[in-house]
């Protein structure tokens, strides 16, 4: 016993719907049609004569300025620019000034804080892991560069994107940032 789907049924109900029209559709063969045959005309017909080319005036071409013909030869060998090196600006670490006596309305404990020139030492590790994630990009070879252009470019926003956190003073974004382009950089160089 087979089971027809509602799809199957509708198919083939409209290919039997079709062969059944189709002819109707085709038209009776038994006619043959008739070539429809103009009047006669018997009336002479006057003829146009072209008018005499020899007299007419000639138009002069006006002057137009042509551009030089390129030359195949500079198309020939494209002339590459090389890369410049990217120099990066060293951030220097912020300097700690001591004060003689801490003063407990200013630095009360438990008080939270948005880090930035607080904490020097996060800053130097983010600066670090964003140095070593450039000396990662820089020893990938060409090869993978090419073939995972897409996922080096992240790393490569994601780096930008904590140097900018660095510099408005935010560490913590700057480490988050920073954290995400090295995950990023392991799983493109597995």
């Amino acid at each position: 016993m087979t089971v027809y789907g509602y799809g199957t049924m509708r198919r083939v109900a409209a290919i039997l719907i079709g062969t059944a029209m189709l002819p109707a559709l085709t038209g009776c063969f038994h006619k043959k049609a008739q070539a429809i045959v103009l009047p006669k005309s018997t009336a002479p017909v006057a003829l146009a004569t072209p008018p005499d080319t020899d007299r007419q005036p000639l138009v002069e071409a006006p002057a137009v300025k042509v551009p030089p013909v390129p030359v195949a030869e500079a198309a020939a060998k494209p002339k590459r620019e090389r890369r410049r090196p990217v120099v990066k600006p060293v951030v220097p670490a912020p300097v700690q000034v001591a004060s003689v006596e801490p003063t407990v309305e200013a630095n009360p404990i438990g008080a939270l804080t948005a880090g930035g020139e607080a904490s020097p030492r996060a800053q130097q590790e983010v600066t670090d892991m964003l140095a070593a994630i450039d000396k990662r990009l820089a020893s990938l070879s060409a090869a993978k560069v090419k073939d995972q252009a897409a996922q080096i470019s992240k790393v490569k926003n994601f780096e930008r994107q904590a140097q900018d956190a660095l510099k408005s003073g935010d560490a913590e974004g700057a480490r988050t940032l920073a954290t995400k382009a090295k995950l990023l950089l392991d799983d493109l160089e597995k």
